[in-house]
């Protein structure tokens, strides 16, 4: 082989090995869940968790609110969680997330408007 051939050969396999690691690390989530009242909304021990706390969970991006559909819209990265993890996660902060429920030690620490009783 001379040495065109072997410079083509590197050149294919590396570029194989940089296309293989460009898969799609985005994902998005839309989660059922609801806020109870107008005070949870603004409330820094309720409602604004989602857009604070769930920022300290690893691979999450992007946290919107949807008050009409009561739906939260998570961006995150694929590669650092999963929906499951970030189910677990918004029950850590007493709401339920689709079909996994709000943990109740969390939701004793909400305010007493803001619980689901």
């Amino acid at each position: 082989m001379n040495f065109r051939n072997i410079l083509l050969l590197i050149v294919l396999s590396t570029s194989n090995i940089l296309f293989a690691q460009t898969t799609d690390k985005k994902g998005k989530i839309v989660i059922k869940t609801k806020v109870n009242c107008n005070h949870c909304k603004i409330c820094e021990t309720c409602g604004q968790k989602f857009e604070t706390d769930l920022y300290y969970v690893k691979g999450i991006k992007i946290v919107e609110y949807n008050e009409l559909d009561t739906t939260i819209i998570i961006h995150y990265n694929t590669k650092k969680t999963n929906p499951d993890l970030i189910r677990a996660e918004i029950s850590k902060l007493g709401y339920s997330a689709d079909n996994v429920p709000a943990d109740s030690i969390a939701v004793n620490k909400l305010d007493k408007c803001c619980r689901r009783e």
